[in-house]
């Protein structure tokens, strides 16, 4: 959680960011995927962004993201809100 904390202050996030060590939310949002590690495969995380509003309602899911362009689609998502 450190990180994530050193990372919302610099970035100046207004929001919270969370930690699922016990896998929890991975589970229950689809995001734990096997996937292949110098030749080995091995389970992890498949990474993604969820748009969640105050009422707890997803409102955009971007699933396999890469982290190129990727903050560029969000916030377009984001100004059409």
């Amino acid at each position: 959680m450190k990180s994530h904390k050193s990372f919302k202050e610099k970035n100046q996030l207004p929001f919270e960011l969370i930690s699922d060590a016990e896998k929890v939310l991975h589970e229950a949002y689809d995001v734990l995927k096997e996937k292949n590690m110098y030749g080995k495969k091995v389970m992890g995380t498949e990474r993604s962004t969820f748009i969640i509003d105050e009422e707890g309602v997803i409102l955009k899911e971007f699933r396999g993201v890469k982290s190129k362009g990727h903050v560029a689609d969000v916030l377009e998502f984001l100004k059409q809100q």
